[in-house]
């Protein structure tokens, strides 16, 4: 049984893995060994999460088992310290009347454990340290053979493991000076697993009081739909600016790219870098530059400064970024013109009388059997305008309560007389009635919400372009890779500050019983006196003062104040361009519903001739002899044909010449409906405030 269970979480982490893979990167394009590094990456994390659980069953077993083993007759209690002592008398004293062990369902033999954890943690350390940071600069380099990816990585690498290296060296010399100090091997180890996990946990502290405060409140601020809707016309605003950038970036980077492609011909000894660039650049501009290209000229030497293959590795690179950064501004345009429209039908919808959810746009892909069946106007309508906003607030308040007993538990988890952190005593009371299940569920529902804080502000954070998480495959394999050395540095002090909350970690509970699996590997931190019994215990309560801030919203105050701009409900630049944002997404929407005019006039003219061919077809074989004419009706039937459709032809010029009417950008004010009939002429606001330069593209959602 012990062995299914392993199994079936090492597949379902496997899956789950794969799935955020897919949404965030592309497997058509981006490279295999860029995929599989970062598949690998996130799988071990989050097999560390979904496997500690089990460790901790298991431990509390072996506990039982040893409990029972031990006897005072056996102990030569004089030689251990008065700690030790009093710990073994305790111990003395349980064992003299045995209980009963009853074996976790789950319980996986010893020797397993260890030898996968060591497998587990020691890859990790090898992806987070060596293998993806090189992988980073091999993947953004724009070389044109891997010869010269890998050159180009290492020289950008060196510096980095060089750091590294001279640290190290340092620390050997200062080791083999010293005469008080004779390290061994064992506690070298353990002093360099002490060393990567101090500094992930003072990432992890940083991203936890991020995410305890940030959690709940998205799912309350869920509940208010004017909230979102005026948040999402603010991201319209941000992004038109961000669109407009790619857009421009592109066309600097294709007029080099035309420039290179007209000085290169066919038989210089760059053509193929030349051609390697091309097909990197949009189809579009592929055409263009294929129409105007004259290969009847054959190289020569003449007076022409012609590009080094530097340059063109350099151009590759620009490329390479110019075109996922517009293909990503696009898409997310269209995603969130959708989530505009979505969330302005849900605001319409809630005074509906008759509780059918109405789309403005219906949608483009053909109904389902659930939409038909299960999911029907009316059932949508209820869960958007009823049952959404209340679910949303019910988890929002389950949320917070649960940040609240994880910042009391931070903040008291060293005191183990009385324990006062809530999840030590969960834990213990149910491991006096040995009730496993209930142990592994309130483990794995505390390290997953501790992850999901953690992890959730990984992908949310933002840094300029240099580092990026888009949904719908937009996500870069610069930003993929990052995400992956992030994981696996945060993940090993993130299950260390789990067990020292439970009281499963030997160094924080001071008790001489047996240790996790997990924590042996990690090897006994009394080498390191300082970082462990005073770094890990106190530095964890920064996550109160992390909260508050976040709670406050002190971050954000302070790029508005530094002039990158934040949404934030009390700022006269969050109102303009909250409006500017929805005066873009009416702009948009008017041109959609002329999209759609227009398809459906197509639609009944195809119809109207369609039936008229199929009438006139059946008047021919109905009449076989056909009675010719006279002069006057040829006349009459001319002259009416044409007048009607002279008419409708007038008609649909009129109607196209009023939707193409010049928008008055100098306008004050706007109507509410931009499709109004009594409104002549639409009347957008003025000139767009974030379409001039400015910081915004730091820390976008942090």
């Amino acid at each position: 049984m012990s062995g299914a269970a392993l199994g079936i979480e090492v597949v379902f982490v496997f899956f789950l893995a794969l799935f955020l893979l897919h949404r965030f990167g592309d497997f058509k394009k981006q490279h295999r060994l860029v995929l599989v590094a970062t598949l690998l990456a996130w799988c071990l994390c989050f097999l560390i999460v979904f496997i500690i659980p089990l460790d901790v069953s298991t431990t509390i077993y072996n506990r039982c088992i040893a409990r029972n083993a031990v006897t005072p007759a056996t102990i030569n209690v004089s030689q251990f310290t008065t700690t030790t002592r009093a710990a073994i008398v305790n111990i003395s004293v349980e064992s003299s009347s045995p209980q009963k062990c009853y074996k976790p369902w789950s319980y996986i033999p010893k020797g397993i454990m260890p030898i996968f954890w060591r497998v587990v943690y020691w890859t990790s350390q090898f992806l987070t340290w060596i293998l993806l940071p090189f992988m980073q600069s091999y993947a953004r380099s724009g070389g044109f053979s891997i010869t010269g990816k890998i050159k180009t990585a290492l020289i950008e690498n060196a510096i980095y493991y060089g750091t590294y290296l001279l640290i190290f060296g340092a620390l050997l010399i200062y080791v083999a000076v010293n005469p008080n100090l004779h390290l061994e091997w064992y506690q070298l180890q353990t002093i360099g697993i002490a060393a990567a996990n101090t500094w992930g946990l003072f990432l992890l502290v940083l991203l936890l009081g991020y995410g305890l405060v940030e959690i709940p409140r998205s799912h309350w601020n869920g509940a208010k739909k004017g909230y979102l809707l005026m948040k999402t016309y603010f991201k319209a605003a941000k992004l038109m600016t961000e669109k407009a950038d790619a857009e421009e970036n592109l066309e600097d980077v294709m007029e080099e790219v035309r420039k290179v492609n007209e000085c290169i011909k066919y038989n210089h000894p760059l053509r193929k870098c030349v051609d390697t660039i091309l097909r990197k650049c949009p189809a579009e501009y592929q055409e263009k530059m294929g129409r105007n290209m004259d290969d009847y000229e054959d190289f020569e030497e003449k007076n022409i400064n012609y590009p080094s293959e530097k340059t063109l590795v350099k151009l590759h690179k620009q490329v390479n970024y110019a075109v996922q950064r517009h293909n990503r501004t696009q898409v997310q345009w269209r995603m969130l013109l959708e989530q505009a429209f979505h969330l302005e039908d849900v605001a319409k919808n809630e005074t509906s009388a008759s509780r059918q959810f109405v789309h403005t746009f219906p949608p483009q892909e053909p109904e389902s059997w659930i939409t038909r069946h299960i999911y029907t106007p009316t059932v949508e309508w209820y869960w958007e305008c009823l049952l959404r906003p209340w679910c949303s607030r019910i988890l929002a308040v389950a949320l917070a309560l649960f940040s609240a007993v994880v910042v009391w538990s931070e903040c008291t988890f060293f005191s183990t007389h009385p324990v006062l952190s809530l999840f030590a005593v969960f834990i213990q009371q149910a491991e006096r009635t040995y009730n496993y299940i209930y142990i592994e569920v309130a483990c794995f529902f505390t390290i997953f919400f501790l992850s999901i804080c953690v992890y959730s502000t990984v992908f949310r954070i933002r840094v300029f372009n240099y580092y990026y998480f888009a949904s719908h495959h937009q996500t870069d394999a610069y930003s993929l890779l990052f995400s992956g050395m992030l994981f696996c540095r945060l993940t090993p002090p993130l299950c260390l500050n789990f067990l020292g909350l439970t009281h499963m970690d030997g160094s924080i509970s001071h008790q001489n019983t047996e240790q996790t699996a997990y924590t042996s590997i990690m090897g006994s931190l009394k080498v390191l006196p300082l970082i462990a019994d005073v770094f890990y215990i106190y530095y964890p309560m920064l996550v109160v003062i992390l909260c508050i801030a976040t709670y406050f919203s002190l971050g954000t105050r302070c790029l508005n104040l530094l002039g990158f701009q934040q949404f934030m409900g009390d700022n006269d630049m969050t109102s303009d361009l909250t409006d500017e944002g929805k005066e873009l997404i009416r702009r948009e929407k008017r041109k959609r519903q002329r999209h759609e005019d227009g398809e459906t006039r197509r639609r009944e003219w195809k119809e109207r001739y369609a039936s008229n061919r199929e009438d006139s077809s059946r008047n021919r074989n109905v009449n076989s002899e056909p009675k010719e004419p006279t002069y006057t009706e040829m006349t009459t039937s001319r002259s009416s044909k044409y007048t009607r459709s002279n008419n409708r032809t007038e008609r649909d010029r009129i109607e196209l010449l009023q939707d193409a009417e010049p928008l008055d950008f100098n306008a004050d004010t706007f109507t509410d409906d931009p499709l109004d009939s009594e409104s002549g002429r639409y009347q957008p606001a003025g000139r767009y405030l974030s379409m001039s330069k400015s910081n915004s593209r730091i820390f976008d959602d942090v």
